[in-house]
């Protein structure tokens, strides 16, 4: 909604209160030029879907006469999205020499729970000792392995149900961060 308050209201700011049946794809490529000035491919792309969108939300519910300007191949040529690029993915021994080398104890505990659970950076930073207490519970479960091994993992479950799995490291570094605040049940 957000989007089309943003593209309506510049709409309406451009085009004041002319005929919608007036407006030229010449009209529109100067209107697009000016909100989109400094943007990115992908965002000149949004924009301008929403604004064809807009025009043939007025066709089909309005005025079936009225021609979308945007309907233009030179216009949909000129604001199609941008070329994909290919994120470059750290290799796992890049990311541990990160997380080795940080000094910081908080830092070194975020990317450790980013890295090992696959916690988001929003995920992480809305980790309080109060929420600890509150939201999640703790459980500390042991499975032997065919090789005789214990292997601990922690579950962090919040009230909506998702659930993040933790290697002992990790709990550890959470009990040196927090302090005695984390209780965990075995």
């Amino acid at each position: 909604m957000r989007n089309y308050e943003f593209i309506l209201g510049s709409f309406h700011k451009h085009f004041g209160e002319i005929d919608l049946s007036v407006i030229s794809s010449e009209d529109i490529l100067g209107f697009m030029s000016t909100i989109t000035d400094g943007t990115s491919q992908n965002t000149k792309k949004l924009r301008f879907t929403l604004l064809s969108a807009f025009f043939n939300f007025v066709k089909n519910s309005l005025d079936p006469e009225i021609t979308n300007p945007c309907d233009n191949p030179a216009l949909r040529k000129l604001f199609r999205a941008g070329k994909f690029t290919q994120l470059k993915i750290l290799e796992k021994d890049a990311v541990d020499e990160i997380i080795f080398r940080t000094s910081n104890r908080r830092n070194r505990l975020m990317l450790e729970l980013m890295a090992r659970s696959g916690m988001r950076v929003g995920e992480v930073l809305k980790l309080h000792p109060w929420k600890l207490c509150q939201r999640y519970c703790y459980a500390i479960r042991i499975y032997q392995r065919p090789s005789g091994i214990w292997a601990k993992s922690v579950m962090l479950k919040p009230c909506g149900g998702l659930t993040t799995c933790m290697g002992d490291s990790i709990l550890s570094g959470l009990k040196l961060f927090f302090g005695p605040v984390i209780s965990k049940s075995v």
